[in-house]
């Protein structure tokens, strides 16, 4: 069975949602992959508030024409480029953050491919709703980014550099694992970094010993190379100094990387589910952005 044997990709029809459904093809094509193409149609409490329910007597005919309606839509969304894969089309009707959710458990989905759906310049200040719940509960990998809009033809989506950022925190090995093999299969340059915080140089207009914040990088640069050792996973070691999201993104600016994988926790709860920079490097990142 191939690595990522399953991808989910949710439609939205926006065009950062078709830029996401490209690279959810171009994956899909490379590994061999089932593709799954999802429309959630939101519940008719919310279809209601639409002026086209006028035309309506009950909530559930709406529902059920928007269901058709976007069968059809569904049925001519995808680019078509990969004739070779298989490819399932399902609309449902629910909320669209948990029909996300249960669907990629559901069907064992090995990512899901989706556009963050900030606006404008907002961007920086705002992660749809929707992205936001499923990067929270969803148990695979999340495939997400604000530049999706801007995804290369499909012919051209390729990836030679590859950044995985990791805070050495549990988890942290299945992050470098999986940004390692991802690398492989493309042949692409991998890179790891990590972030010191800015609190090794100085705190309070008082700066450290300079022997201290080298000790603490050479000490950070070690257990990465452990980690390395245990992963057979091959990568240059960057150590920063500073406020993560804004390194992280500096570093993936400079090796020009076409994808950054980042980890965002397993364990129950907010703060376990979502580490403190998760969202933050998500939004500032140039490239697309892999959540484990």
């Amino acid at each position: 069975m191939a690595w990522l044997s399953r991808i989910l990709a949710p439609v939205a029809f926006s065009p950062r949602c078709r830029g996401a459904t490209q690279y959810a093809e171009a994956l899909a094509c490379h590994f061999h992959s089932e593709l799954i193409l999802l429309h959630v149609v939101a519940p008719p409490v919310a279809l209601c508030a639409a002026p086209e329910a006028m035309a309506y007597s009950t909530a559930a005919e709406l529902t059920a024409e928007r269901v058709e309606q976007r069968k059809i839509e569904l049925g001519t969304y995808s680019g078509g480029q990969c004739t070779d894969i298989p490819l399932t089309q399902e609309v449902v009707e629910g909320d669209p953050a948990r029909e996300i959710v249960d669907y990629a458990r559901d069907r064992e989905v090995d990512l899901i491919v989706m556009a963050t759906h900030g606006y404008g310049p907002f961007r920086r200040f705002l992660l749809g709703s929707v992205t936001a719940k499923v990067l929270h509960d969803a148990g695979c990998p999340v495939w997400t980014g604000p530049h999706l809009e801007d995804a290369p033809s499909y012919e051209t989506i390729g990836f030679r550099s590859i950044v995985c950022a990791i805070d050495l925190a549990k988890g942290s090995g299945a992050v470098l694992e999986w940004a390692g093999r991802f690398a492989r299969e493309y042949g692409a340059e991998l890179a790891i970094v990590h972030v010191l915080p800015e609190s090794l140089v100085q705190w309070g207009g008082v700066y450290f010993d300079p022997e201290w914040r080298s000790q603490a990088a050479a000490t950070a640069r070690g257990q990465i190379v452990r980690l390395q050792e245990e992963l057979q996973t091959a990568g240059e070691v960057l150590i920063e100094i500073g406020d993560a999201p804004v390194e992280v993104s500096d570093v993936a600016s400079r090796r020009k990387a076409d994808l950054l994988v980042i980890g965002r926790g397993r364990e129950s709860g907010l703060l376990g589910r979502l580490r403190a920079n998760a969202y933050a490097i998500l939004r500032e990142s140039p490239c697309p952005v892999v959540t484990i």
